[in-house]
């Protein structure tokens, strides 16, 4: 799985934001804390907003700020606010594609390859992401050596 710089740099903004709950966050001190281009930033911020993740108030006591508490926002939400949704395969859903032949099975390993993503993804809260408190799934995953070679 590739994922894209869309796709981390709504993930570290939305990260941020959960991080400063004491009010509305400029665009360019996002930009600046997690070194994001402002002008792609500003699209994935509108992006988060019409899904709802972020609110946004204009001004100079304006920003951006989470809509819902950050114990409510999991990483999948977030990633599906700006690219969609999760592990398609040339566009369309895994479960809408049937294989032949020797490839027949390809289908159900596109299925598990979701369903593990989104173990991981739907299970880590920004919270947990800005707190260091990672899933005990997710943990484990990581703390796994082999996780950590590249292949």
């Amino acid at each position: 799985m590739r994922v894209s710089a869309k796709a981390d740099y709504a993930v570290r903004a939305a990260a941020e934001l959960a991080a400063s709950p004491d009010g509305p966050v400029k665009g360019e001190r996002l930009a600046d804390s997690q070194d994001i281009p402002l002008q792609f930033l500003e699209h994935i911020l509108l992006d988060l907003k019409h899904s709802g993740i972020v609110r946004a108030r204009r001004g100079a006591k304006g920003g951006y700020w989470l809509a819902k508490p950050a114990d409510e926002v999991s990483i999948a939400d977030v990633i599906r606010a700006v690219e969609g949704p999760i592990a398609h395969v040339q566009s369309a859903p895994p479960e809408s594609i049937t294989y032949t032949g020797s490839a027949q099975e390809l289908q159900n390993v596109w299925i598990a390859v979701r369903a593990s993503l989104r173990d991981v993804l739907e299970s880590t809260s920004l919270e947990d992401l800005v707190t260091g408190n990672l899933p005990d799934n997710v943990r484990e995953l990581a703390d796994d050596k082999d996780a950590w070679l590249p292949r």
